[in-house]
């Protein structure tokens, strides 16, 4: 979206007719970013559509038409096990930032990290705000999903799933059906069990990768494959 980058900041909104900030986004922009008074802005309904408006110092007012942007076909899964301490972090929003269109934690056998049931609830809405906080970071107007976390074994079980693993071929090696759903085992990489589900396997390079690196490296190869098959070259 090279428009929507001429903008002094980028904030998702419930609804674009009468866009309302958050106290947090309204923080940021008055008092982070340090937005002066009539600065444009764009606002997202995360579904899509969006429109320019301008800063008036303690919120946003409208300020063109709402525009709509279709949602890109077809849509990208990366799946990840999830890992310690920021490194989760990263990689949803790195994710977000590339355009992959729905991010999905796993536990696997050898994953190091185990969240009770609370704890994943609030993780997963942690995770949520980071993908949101990203989003308007990098101008998107389609917010990605973020699943709830997935048990591996259930996630590679299901059709069209791809699991990245060093034994694979590329995506390109697959052809035009190739999948869109791409799993990224834990440190330890996968069991003999997980590695006995889903579909073709897919490397991602010819190095051994940090799973936070390889999971990223999904997201990226997954988006300029797409791009590439639209006649769209990436910048």
């Amino acid at each position: 979206m090279i428009e929507l980058a001429g903008s002094a900041a980028h904030v998702v909104v419930d609804g674009l007719d009468a866009p309302a900030l958050t106290r947090d986004d309204e923080h940021h922009l008055s008092r982070v970013l340090r937005l002066r008074p009539a600065e444009r802005v764009t606002a997202t309904d995360g579904r899509g559509s969006w429109r320019w408006c301008r800063w008036t110092g303690g919120g946003i007012e409208p300020d063109g038409p709402v525009h709509t942007v279709p949602k890109q076909e077809p849509g990208l899964t990366v799946a990840f096990a999830i890992v310690k301490g920021d490194r989760l972090d990263w990689i949803v929003q790195k994710l977000t930032e590339v355009g992959i269109d729905r991010l999905v934690p796993l536990v696997a056998e050898r994953s190091i990290v185990r969240w009770d049931a609370t704890k994943a609830d609030a993780q997963i809405e942690r995770l949520r705000r980071i993908a949101r906080e990203a989003a308007m970071q990098s101008r998107r107007v389609w917010l990605p999903e973020v699943a709830p976390l997935t048990r591996a074994a259930s996630f590679l079980a299901e059709p069209g799933v791809s699991r990245a693993d060093f034994d694979g071929v590329s995506l390109d090696d697959l052809g035009d059906g190739a999948p869109v759903v791409v799993a990224v085992g834990p440190e330890g990489g996968w069991s003999g069990a997980e590695r006995g589900l889903g579909g073709p396997s897919v490397r991602l390079g010819e190095t051994v990768l940090r799973a936070e690196t390889a999971a990223v490296a999904a997201g990226v190869l997954l988006v300029d494959r797409r791009s590439r098959q639209r006649g769209v070259s990436l910048p």
